[in-house]
């Protein structure tokens, strides 16, 4: 199989995934292609793109036809990788002692609305809320999760989100957590405000995993036995209650806030506000963690540098740091 310097090296990553006891040469060659195409720069996900990024020896419709009528399961593939993935996230985890990260959203791949005339439309396609655009938008939603551990990330599971399924998007997220087994480090679990709820938070807390995810401020606290939303309670804080915390050249103010939630017997909330802007509730950011054990000061420096003004852990939102959690005290 006459193959350019770094297709083989595509190859022997592949073979050592064992996938070469279930997948024909043929069906090999084209994987070590596509792999290729889509990493290589300027890369928009067509086939024609795939084809000529790639150097594929035969015509672009082979490509078309392997991925739609071709004869291979693509299961095992993606079994095989998050094999590799969980043993490289162990080994990880043990060496540096460091805890594993969670990180679940979605995002759309957004395309062209077809007309009424269209013959073939793309399938699976519907209106989708953009919060990006702040508008809905025609295309495919995609939940996906990503895991995390000292300097190495990896994406892990994805699904595609279909409205007339019945599978909600924070279903898809409860089946992916629920796929990994065995895992006894110190995990936290990332998402944001429209996955905060009761039965994703009982998922990890089941397993032994800690949360970590936006709130909204609508949420209802118990201060002192009385219930009230967060925002409510925004209003009693006063600013020599809370502490400075400067992250990435922003300072905040941040209030911490421990107790009882609805569905949550006792977890932190931070309550946010930049410096420059007034302590209202149009301004207010709120954070919840399960994890109450960590030094306080600590605890919310981390909290902004991973969140902070930061409402969704969105794909388009490269630039998040994460930093490690200090062992709880």
């Amino acid at each position: 199989m006459d193959r350019l310097a770094h297709h083989q090296e595509i190859y022997n990553t592949l073979s050592s995934l064992g996938l070469k006891l279930y997948y024909s040469k043929s069906v090999m060659n084209h994987l070590v292609h596509i792999i290729d195409g889509m990493l290589t720069k300027g890369c928009s996900g067509t086939l024609t793109d795939l084809h000529q990024l790639s150097y594929h020896p035969k015509h672009r419709t082979t490509l078309s036809h392997f991925l739609h009528k071709g004869v291979w399961d693509e299961n095992r593939l993606l079994q095989a990788a998050q094999q590799s993935v969980c043993k490289q996230i162990h080994r990880l985890a043990k060496q540096t002692n460091e805890p594993v990260f969670l990180m679940i959203d979605d995002t759309i791949c957004q395309k062209t609305k077809p007309s009424l005339q269209a013959k073939s439309p793309i399938e699976g396609c519907d209106h989708h809320f953009s919060h990006t655009e702040g508008k809905f938008v025609w295309g495919h939603q995609v939940v996906w999760m990503m895991i995390r551990c000292a300097h190495r990330a990896f994406p892990y599971a994805f699904a595609r989100y279909d409205k007339t399924s019945g599978i909600s998007k924070i279903a898809l997220a409860r089946q992916m957590i629920q796929s990994l087994h065995g895992w006894n480090h110190r995990v936290y679990v990332l998402f944001d405000s429209w996955y905060t709820s009761k039965s994703l938070i009982e998922t990890c807390l089941t397993k032994g995993w800690y949360v970590i995810a936006a709130l909204k401020t609508n949420r209802i606290l118990y201060p002192q036995g009385i219930r009230q939303s967060a925002k409510e309670f925004a209003r009693y804080i006063d600013v020599s209650d809370t502490h400075l915390v400067t992250v990435g050249g922003e300072t905040y103010r941040v209030y911490r806030y421990e107790g009882a939630l609805n569905d949550i017997p006792n977890a932190v909330v931070l309550f946010c506000w930049k410096t420059d802007q007034p302590m209202t509730s149009e301004h207010l950011r709120c954070f919840l963690s399960t994890d109450t054990k960590t030094e306080r000061l600590g605890y919310s420096w981390i909290l902004c540098e991973t969140l902070v003004d930061r409402k969704l852990l969105s794909a388009n939102e490269r630039n998040i740091r994460f930093r490690s959690i200090s062992n709880p005290t």
